[in-house]
């Protein structure tokens, strides 16, 4: 079990000098192992130059107020002692008392120190030092001339859950849609538009702000523009199917009167009478004989669309045919229209410049991207998730990418909102295991992470979480 503590350094290097030795720790650090210490450094002993019947001892000293422990000593011995020391009778069991290198003067030489010493409270707070002793002396009679190393502080665990964002798949070509509906009005059995007519005014302006919409953005390439036309089931079906699309070609020709659309292509449709709309509609409705109409409605039976509209118009002596007539059917006389675009891509720096001011321009990945120039959970960082998730509330990526960045603001309503609409995914587990930890449900986040470390995308995440679920348990 490990305990991570902060540790306070004193400089990236601790330099130690003795009349002919330079001694450099290089790294030194210090972490809890279950009931032990564990301490570590990596010692430069490069530019030391020991006479061959000389020693330097090296000791490690752990102390706070009146509690002091020695560590196992370092010995750098010349040639001749080295030889001396190898002679000696020393202890073959237990964790060693000291640790003894020769050192070849003018080499290249490193130490990599590391004991483990049983962990005391006091330690808490406490200070490493090291004594260099060269004249035999022993570290205690030299205490006063240790040189510090770093300060131990153990700080209350607090659970940072390491996260994973998934990048959004980039577009190579960003197509998008304007749709709409039109409900004009035509004379009894005629295809010609008349633009003043009742209520056609209003109408044909919403076709024209769509369009225009797309051709005043500067970004934008209009592909395609279709028109599908609707008639109801009133009368005969051959006729409705001449009127259908005979007033959608005259919707597309009006609509291609106004504008010069290039190269885009041109499509109509037309659907005799909407009769997936009418079921719609009665399913909605409060009729009485609501079951019956449907039934009608969906029968396969009789496959004739004119008998099939008898039916409705005698259906208990035509009452609610006549709903029908006057409620429903003026809605099933209607053209669909769409404009197909693409909006160009853009660099970085130009998406940058448009995700605060004109969004609807950029895909997810380029909002991504831009997202990755902030500093991760910075106001920035996390408003560009926000927006994206705006611009593409029903995407699941969109979702769980809010959804972590709103984990890691620590707005977890926010989190679970977005996460119930993101993708099934390690990533997304590893979200709803970080929720756990901050809710302090450390059993659940542990299952879900233990299933979840060994997956190459969250590994190092879910690893990472499972120590900090360690050593929040150990403090």
């Amino acid at each position: 079990m490990r305990k991570f503590i902060t540790l306070c350094m004193c400089g990236c290097a601790c330099m130690l000098q003795a009349q002919e030795a330079t001694f450099i720790v290089k790294e030194k650090s210090a972490e809890r192992v279950g009931e032990n210490l564990a301490v570590t450094m990596r010692i430069d002993i490069s530019d030391m130059e020991i006479p061959k019947n000389r020693s330097v001892v090296c000791t490690p000293l752990i102390e706070s107020g009146d509690s002091l422990r020695a560590l196992p000593s370092i010995i750098l011995n010349g040639k001749t002692r080295h030889i001396l020391y190898e002679r000696m009778e020393r202890q073959t069991s237990g964790q060693p008392t000291e640790y003894e290198y020769r050192r070849f003067n003018g080499e290249e030489q490193q130490i990599e120190y590391q004991i483990y010493t049983p962990y005391a409270d006091w330690m808490k707070r406490s200070e490493v030092s090291i004594v260099l002793d060269e004249c035999g002396c022993g570290w205690e009679a030299l205490q006063s001339n240790k040189s510090p190393l770093f300060a131990l502080r153990f700080e209350p665990v607090v659970l940072r859950p390491a996260l994973a964002y998934v990048t959004p798949q980039a577009e190579a070509v960003k197509a998008r849609q304007v749709a709409g509906s039109a409900y004009l009005d035509f004379p009894v059995n005629q295809t010609t538009i008349q633009p003043d007519y009742r209520n056609n005014p209003a109408e044909l302006d919403k076709i024209k702000k769509g369009i225009e919409a797309v051709r005043n953005n500067k970004f934008a390439t209009i592909t395609a523009v279709s028109i599908k036309g609707y008639a109801s089931p009133e009368g005969g079906y051959a006729n409705n199917a001449r009127l259908a699309e005979g007033r959608a070609e005259a919707l597309l020709e009006y609509v291609e009167s106004l504008y010069d659309f290039g190269n885009a292509r041109m499509r109509v449709d037309s659907e005799p009478e909407d009769w997936e709309g009418l079921e719609k509609a009665v399913e909605q409705s409060n009729l009485p004989d609501k079951a019956e109409l449907l039934a009608i409605i969906r029968a396969d039976e009789p496959a004739d669309y004119d008998q099939r509209e008898w039916k409705l118009k005698t259906l208990n002596g035509g009452t609610s045919y006549r709903k029908l007539l006057s409620e429903v059917y003026p809605s099933l006389r209607h053209s669909d229209y769409t404009v197909d675009f693409t909006i160009r891509n853009f660099t970085v720096d130009e998406a940058k410049e448009l995700v605060f001011t004109d969004p609807s321009q950029l895909s997810l990945n380029e909002m991504f991207q831009v997202a990755q120039t902030y500093e991760a959970g910075s106001a920035e960082f996390n408003e560009v998730f926000e927006i994206a998730v705006r611009m593409y509330p029903n995407d699941p990526v969109s979702n769980l990418n809010a959804a972590i960045s709103a984990v890691q603001a620590k707005q977890f309503d926010k989190a679970r909102r977005y996460l119930a609409k993101a993708q099934d995914c390690p990533e997304k587990q590893l979200a709803e295991a970080a929720l756990f930890m901050h809710e302090g449900k450390l059993d659940e986040a542990e299952s879900l992470l233990n299933t979840l470390k060994d997956t190459p995308s969250v590994s190092i995440q879910a690893n990472k979480n499972l120590k900090q679920i360690e050593a929040k348990r150990n403090e």
